[in-house]
C-alpha cells in the first residue's frame, strides 16, 4: 500500500459557488476538450449517442430539485463534481502499485499511467465517486487541476487555472492555494462558509463548496432587497444534509 507524503504546504483546490452555478455543464466541456489531448488523454467515449452511452469525464455535473425545510418553494441546485485532492486521500493509500499518488510541491492527487494496474480498488475506496475508469486503457483517470495547463509558463498568466474555472460564464469556480490564509479562495471559503464534503470521512478534502444562500421573501425583494439572505443566515447543518443526500444518490 502507498503511503501519503507529510502533509503539504501547498494546497491548490477549487472553490464552486452552488448559489451561483447555473448548471450550463460548461466546465464539463471544457475539461474533457483540455484533458482529451493533455495529460491524461484520450478520454474515450463509447456510443456516445447510444442508450448505453459511457465514456471518462473527469468532472459531471448533477442538478436537484431542493425543497426547503419551511416547505417554501423550491430551488434547483446544481452540484459539480470532481476529485477533491483530498490531504487524507484513501484512493492513495490503498493502491496496491504506488500509481496513484499526492505530489509533495502543492498536494494535487494523480495517477501514473505506466504502474496503473486497473484494479479498481482506488474508486471503491474513494467516498466521492470521483474516479474514472478507462475501459479502453483498462486504467484509472481523474481530474488533474489541469496540471499541465496551471504551470503552463507558454499560456498568459489569467489562464494558468484548470479548464474548468476559465470556461466558467457565471464565475461559479474559483482556483487557488488553500495553504495560504491570504489567498482569494481561502477568503472566500471563510467569508462565505466553505464546506467540506462529508467531513465524517476524514478525508479532508482540499476543494470547498459555498453553500445556496436562502431566498428572500417576496416583500423583502419588492423593497429594494437583493433577493439574497446575509451569509450568516446560511445554515451549515442544511447544506450538509442537502449535500449528504445528494451524494447518496
Amino acid at each position: 500500500m502507498t503511503a501519503l507524503p507529510a502533509q503539504t504546504q501547498k494546497k491548490l483546490g477549487l472553490v464552486i459557488d452552488l448559489d451561483i452555478c447555473v448548471g450550463c455543464h460548461a466546465c464539463a466541456v471544457n475539461c474533457k476538450e483540455w484533458n482529451t489531448g493533455g495529460h491524461s488523454a484520450p478520454l474515450p467515449d463509447n456510443d456516445p449517442y447510444g442508450a448505453d452511452a459511457s465514456g471518462v469525464w473527469f468532472n459531471r455535473i448533477h442538478s436537484f430539485e431542493v425543497v426547503p425545510e419551511d416547505g417554501g418553494d423550491s430551488r434547483m441546485v446544481h452540484f459539480p463534481k470532481s476529485c477533491l485532492h483530498c490531504e487524507d486521500a484513501p484512493c492513495v493509500t490503498v493502491c496496491p502499485t504506488g500509481a496513484s499518488y499526492k505530489r509533495e510541491e502543492d498536494g494535487i492527487v494523480l495517477v501514473n499511467p505506466d504502474t496503473c494496474i486497473g484494479c479498481k480498488l482506488c474508486s471503491w475506496a474513494c467516498p466521492y465517486g470521483a474516479r474514472e475508469y478507462d475501459d479502453d486503457a483498462g486504467i484509472m483517470k481523474k481530474c488533474t487541476l489541469c496540471v499541465d495547463r496551471i504551470y503552463n509558463e507558454t499560456l498568459p498568466a489569467d489562464m494558468r487555472v484548470p479548464a474548468c474555472v476559465s470556461t466558467c460564464p457565471a464565475g461559479a469556480r474559483s482556483f487557488g492555494d488553500f495553504g495560504d490564509p491570504d489567498s482569494d479562495v481561502s477568503k472566500l471559503s471563510a467569508a462565505r462558509g466553505g464546506y467540506a464534503l462529508m467531513p465524517e470521512q476524514n478525508c479532508k478534502p482540499v476543494n470547498r463548496y459555498l453553500p445556496p444562500r436562502p431566498r428572500k421573501t417576496v416583500a423583502e425583494e419588492a423593497m429594494g432587497g437583493a433577493g439574497l439572505t446575509p451569509v450568516a443566515d446560511s445554515s451549515a447543518g442544511v447544506m450538509a444534509r442537502w449535500l449528504d443526500k445528494i451524494l447518496s444518490l
